[in-house]
Parts: C-alpha cells; structure tokens; sequence
C-alpha cells in the first residue's frame, strides 16, 4: 500500500489512470483494490514514477506492425537484486551453476531484460563453459556433454523455438541439466500446445520436467515453473485474477486475466494489468493459458495452451 501511494502522488500517467477508474482513493485498502495500470500503456506512455534521465530501458519483442513496449529503468540494480534473490529462492546460490543461455531472438536486438539477466547470471556463476549460444549446435552439445560427465549442475536457458531446434538436431541425455523455456515461438513453428512443446523437450533431452520461467518487459521480477506449467513467485511478486467481463472485479483466485503486482517496479508501476490469460490457485501459484486475441503478438505469444 505504501508502494501504491507513492506511485500515486509520482507518477502522472498511473495517477490519471486510478482517478479514471477511481471515485475515491482513500476507499483503497487492499492490494486487489489497487487500480491496475493496462500493459498497453507501455507501448504508448513513458510510465515512470519520478523524474529522472534513466541509464538503460529495456523494449519488448515485436513485430515490424507492432509498437513495442518501453520500460524505462531508473536503478538497474533494482533488477539484478530482484532476479538474483528469485532465482536464488527457488534454485540456490547462482555460483553453484554454469548458466547457458540459448537466445538467438533475443541477442539479435537490443534492450532485452531476458538477456541482460542471463548475462548478469553468467558473470556471476563464473563457470568458465557459461555464455551465450546463438546456433552453434553443435558447440553447445560438445559443452553440455563435458558438463554432463563433470556432474556440473547447469541451466540451460532458452527461446522456445531454439530450444526445439536444439532438442531435435543434437537429442541428449541430460541428468545434470536443467532446461527452461522462456516462452517465444516467434511465428519460427507451427503454434503448439505448452505440453507438445514439453513433451518433445522432455523426449530429447532425456529431463522429467521442462522449468519455465514468467517474465516480461514491464516487469522487472520472474516468476518459476519446475514442471507442469505452473507458477511461482518471489515474495516482491504477486498475480490476482480479474473478470473478463467486468476488469474492476479482481480476486486473488480463479480464472480470468491476470495482474500483477511486482514490488520491484518502484520506479514505474507496480500494478499492471496484463493481457494474459489464465488461473491463479489459492496459493497463490498461477498458470498461463495464453493471450486475448486482440492482443499484439510478442515474444511468448504463439505459446499458447
């Protein structure tokens, strides 16, 4: 609620939003009650809690009849904080990994938040066989194997298409190794379920499980599957549920549109309204069905259920 205020006196564009959906702040009293800002502000407003010149912003992926997000970073450090104690949660020490990173998309363009997080990851594991992939197949399956015989525990991170491409030219068995998605067919392959992908991911890779992981540009916290599609989130993150027919009427369960609230969006806006669909159980984890159809398409857009 604190964030929520401050947000409200800083921030012109999210403070026009909630006195047009708002008859009377003081009425707020509880996170679900809190006005959600649409995502598709991004695209056309500079979203910023506070003045300030920032030094980086990351841009979502897109098409070229699309307007791409912005999301404009006053404290980077912010972020890595954000992502390193996520991932640390859920996976333990970083240093304790080699981190590869298969982002072909991804390294292609500027402004990635995916990328500067894998990035950062790598640096910090310090593995010397950690890094980035584009499509040296080939190379990569040389270094997954030397990790496999090494016992090295290692998160091989990557774009959903490459990922299959991967699996399918250069199938492994890997015991040491765990593969995450990050969503993003790209219109590369033909749409396919969450579980088709799995399941092809799962019979080349030899893994029980295929671990995802649930981000995007307007958000500088992830939240983390280790099988089945569902989610999990960091205590800074929390995802509610609103009605399709009536956006105001928000549960903290249920089935509908998602919203998020992300804590470590403290220089933007930390309540936001997006265009995925799905289900968010009463413990607060949630899955991803897909995307309403007048949605633009983006990175994880095609990877639908």
């Amino acid at each position: 609620m604190d964030t929520f205020h401050f947000q409200y006196r800083h921030n012109q564009v999210y403070r026009s939003w909630c006195d047009l959906v708002c008859k009377d702040i003081a009425t707020v009293m509880t996170p679900a009650q809190v006005p959600a800002l649409p995502i598709s502000f991004f695209k056309t407003h500079r979203v910023v809690t506070t003045d300030f010149e920032p030094p980086l912003y990351f841009e979502s992926s897109g098409t070229t009849q699309t307007v791409n997000s912005r999301h404009w970073v006053k404290d980077p450090d912010i972020y890595r904080r954000s992502f390193t104690h996520a991932f640390e949660q859920f996976y333990g020490p970083v240093p304790e990994w080699c981190i590869i990173g298969l982002l072909p998309a991804y390294l292609e363009r500027q402004h990635s938040s995916l990328v500067m997080m894998v990035d950062e990851m790598v640096k910090m594991s310090g593995h010397t066989a950690g890094g980035f992939y584009l499509y040296e197949h080939e190379k990569l399956a040389n270094t997954l194997r030397q990790l496999e015989a090494a016992r090295q525990k290692t998160l091989l991170i990557g774009v959903t298409f490459a990922l299959l491409d991967f699996a399918e030219t250069h199938p492994q068995q890997l015991e040491h190794t765990i593969v995450m998605e990050t969503g993003g067919m790209k219109g590369r392959k033909r749409e396919m379920t969450r579980a088709e992908v799995h399941e092809q991911l799962c019979t080349g890779f030899g893994v029980k499980q295929v671990h995802a992981e649930y981000g995007m540009t307007e958000l500088l916290s992830q939240a983390y599957s280790k099988g089945e599609g569902r989610f999990y989130c960091p205590p800074w993150m929390k995802v509610l549920v609103r009605d399709e027919e009536d956006p105001l009427h928000v549960q903290t369960s249920g089935r509908g549109l998602l919203q998020i609230i992300d804590l470590a969006n403290l220089y933007s806006v930390s309540f936001i309204a997006t265009e995925d669909v799905g289900i968010v159980y009463e413990d607060g984890s949630f899955e991803v069905w897909g995307r309403l159809d007048h949605s633009d398409i983006r990175g994880c857009s095609l990877l639908v259920v």
